[in-house]
């Protein structure tokens, strides 16, 4: 089964937003089994939308389409997938209702542009939107089932998971069963070649996806029996285990905050942090999603020497002497943030981000990280010449390793 994806809308051809919706679609598409053959975008162009619209319903089995089922003159998309089928619109009372219910809900009176929300393809079946205005419709066109969704990527994904996702599953003969596997600490190339060998050992097949500083590694397992799809893959992701070690830190949707969590509640410690050169991104990847408040407990960012000194109660004689900079500073500060804010475990994290500011001695991408708890502190050095977001969020991710290697017992206190 071979499918295509069009993504509709100006803004995306003249460069003013970004297309993250073909990239989600094409994993989530090959996930169930699909072969996606054709990533395509247009233009709002009547006359383009049409055109590209009867060609990839020629050739795939299977369309899946973002964009245009706006309010705004130039949200076209179901005016031309009705032209191409050769079948008026037709306004839906109860797609009506809802548009007009959501609209209070927030407290705004439905505009009359907001209507045309509820126009469809004479004969479409509805897809609910749950999560905006615009509902999508679902249509055959030539060969392809054709689905056609909101562009905005939250309601995209949500329309695609509870009403797409369930009318194609079917249409996929083989079953299969895919195991994602998060990484961190070692560079795509080298995960590569540590798992040579695994495909053809396992009938699996094995995809990488790369979301700085991380890498995902996906194995992919086909049968007809699900059972024996998913034994494949589960024997394959063990393999990957143990060839890549503690560089696997979670499965599926976890992330390395996360899993930091779980060990700190579990262990029933708690968390505060000290940053310098990260400016806070450290405390903002732990408490990017909810639950942080079991463990965490704050964080100090502390910029200047005055800070340290004050609220960390970094001795002025170790950055007289080592500078900011140094072990012996990111060991009092990850001790001075557990101090000061009462909890187990203490992370602390300064360097040179740079641009600016590195000098022979300390160069940009030098940074020193530490951990510390009741019994012993744990400190680290990284040496990372990069762009200035890429040396903060490295530094932040390596704080975190660092953290889970202390809560399971695997570091060791001396700075290798």
């Amino acid at each position: 089964m071979t499918a295509a994806i069009l993504c509709i809308g100006t803004e995306l051809t003249r460069g003013e937003l970004v297309d993250t919706n073909s990239a989600w679609l094409a994993d989530a598409l090959t996930t169930l089994g699909f072969e996606v053959a054709v990533l395509d975008c247009t233009d709002d162009e009547p006359e383009r939308i049409r055109q590209a619209l009867r060609r990839l319903c020629a050739a795939h089995e299977t369309l899946i389409c973002t964009g245009g089922l706006g309010p705004t003159t130039d949200d076209l998309t179901t005016e031309c997938a009705a032209a191409v089928l050769g079948v008026p619109l037709e306004r839906d009372p109860a797609s009506l209702e809802a548009i007009r219910a959501r609209m209070e809900r927030f407290g705004r009176k439905m505009a009359p542009s907001n209507a045309k929300q509820a126009d469809f393809p004479a004969g479409a079946r509805i897809l609910p939107n749950r999560e905006g205005t615009a509902p999508g419709f679902a249509v055959r066109i030539d060969r392809a089932l054709a689905f056609f969704m909101p562009g905005v990527p939250r309601e995209m994904k949500s329309m695609f998971e509870a009403e797409v996702v369930p009318a194609l599953r079917p249409l996929v003969a083989a079953e299969l069963h895919q195991v994602r596997l998060k990484t961190f600490g070692m560079p795509e190339s080298a995960v590569n070649d540590r798992l040579a060998g695994i495909e053809a050992e396992h009938g699996v097949v094995i995809g990488y996806r790369a979301h700085f500083p991380e890498i995902e590694v996906k194995l992919l397992a086909r049968d007809r029996d699900l059972a024996k799809a998913e034994a494949r893959a589960r024997a394959a992701a063990a393999e990957v285990r143990a060839r890549l070690g503690d560089v696997v830190y979670g499965e599926g949707d976890v992330t390395l905050p996360e899993v930091v969590g779980q060990l700190l509640v579990e262990q029933k410690l708690g968390l505060s942090v000290a940053e310098s050169c990260t400016g806070g991104l450290l405390s903002e990847l732990i408490t990017a999603r909810s639950g942080a408040s079991a463990f965490f407990a704050g964080g100090i960012v502390s910029y200047s020497n005055d800070v340290k000194e004050r609220l960390l109660g970094v001795d002025r004689e170790l950055l007289v002497r080592h500078g900011a900079v140094s072990s012996e500073v990111a060991r009092a500060m990850a001790e001075g943030a557990r101090k000061a804010l009462r909890t187990g475990v203490g992370a602390a994290i300064t360097g040179v981000a740079g641009p600016t500011g590195g000098t022979t001695e300390k160069p940009v991408g030098l940074v020193h990280y530490a951990v510390a708890t009741e019994h012993a502190c744990f400190d680290r050095k990284l040496n990372f010449p990069a762009a200035r977001q890429q040396i903060q969020m490295v530094s932040a991710f390596r704080a975190l390793a660092l953290i889970r290697d202390v809560l399971l017992g695997k570091a060791a206190p001396e700075s290798p």
